[in-house]
């Protein structure tokens, strides 16, 4: 199988590792040239374009920031597509869109991502689909290459949604374990301790495993940026509020991002929420 990638940031360009790495011909393109040197390190072909990206896959994979975007870059490779040809959609996005773009592509699927660049380098994360069972089945061994496990959740649109309900448990157990620490700090007790007896207890979530150490070394180096995890939030509230449904803990989320944005870390990873603690204190 050939796949076409376009969009090499942190995701994209974990993404083009593991599939290299299990064998796929993979030729992928970004607005950045630094991003497609990446790529060529990686053993990727580099392409000029979208466009020539998309003719060269039997599979295009989209990871790109928003359903905005992607929605763009799918009326630039739409010539290239055909019934042969399946677009797999990584990016997180508007849920109503990615529906909409299930229509206007001939075998599309939205294929979410739960996990981090380095789950994905690990093979740790988990894929939620949405689109036709047959295009699913089609792309068991692309998925296999870089997740743990993969789900159909059901048609176009509905990978999105699933996405959406796990960054919004997710962000909340980091959310949660950011107050945890800056509340055992304020009161005097030892931060590796308190990781050390969480990691034990009934409070345990995985938070604790892949972003403890870095909220105790204020590593903010990004795996998973705070701004996308943000714009995330917010497709949360704007999907609650179409159904009638009130967020009171994400919206409380809300402002923490904002606040470590406002702080200057917005670019680095979902672990600087933390800072919003420091910054309020």
């Amino acid at each position: 199988m050939r796949v076409g990638l376009i969009g090499a940031g942190l995701l994209g360009s974990a993404l083009g590792e593991r599939l290299v790495i299990a064998g796929f011909a993979v030729k992928g393109f970004d607005t950045s040239p630094d991003r497609l040197l990446e790529l060529s390190a990686l053993g990727a072909q580099t392409a000029q374009s979208a466009r020539e990206a998309a003719a060269f896959g039997d599979v295009t994979v989209l990871c790109l920031p928003d359903s905005r975007v992607s929605s763009a870059v799918l009326t630039e490779i739409g010539g290239e597509l055909n019934d042969e040809k399946i677009v797999v959609d990584t990016s997180t996005g508007e849920p109503g869109e990615m529906e909409r773009m299930g229509r206007r592509a001939p075998r599309y699927l939205d294929a979410t991502i739960a996990g981090s660049s380095q789950q994905v380098r690990d093979r740790e994360a988990v894929v939620m689909a949405g689109g036709t069972a047959a295009d699913y089945e089609a792309c068991g061994e692309l998925f296999a290459a870089f997740a743990s496990k993969s789900f159909h959740v059901g048609s176009h649109g509905a990978g999105s949604r699933m996405k959406l309900v796990v960054n919004l448990v997710l962000g909340l157990n980091r959310a949660a374990l950011a107050e945890g620490l800056a509340f055992a700090e304020a009161i005097g007790v030892d931060l590796e301790r308190a990781l050390e007896v969480l990691r034990c207890s009934p409070a345990y979530s995985t938070a604790l495993d892949r972003k403890g150490a870095k909220m105790l070394r204020r590593d903010w180096s990004p795996e998973a940026r705070l701004r996308q995890h943000h714009k995330d939030v917010r497709l949360i509230l704007a999907e609650a509020e179409k159904s009638g449904l009130d967020l009171p803990l994400s919206a409380a989320h809300d402002r923490l991002l904002s606040l470590a944005e406002d702080a200057g870390f917005a670019d680095g990873d979902n672990s600087a929420v933390l800072e919003a603690f420091r910054k309020r204190s």
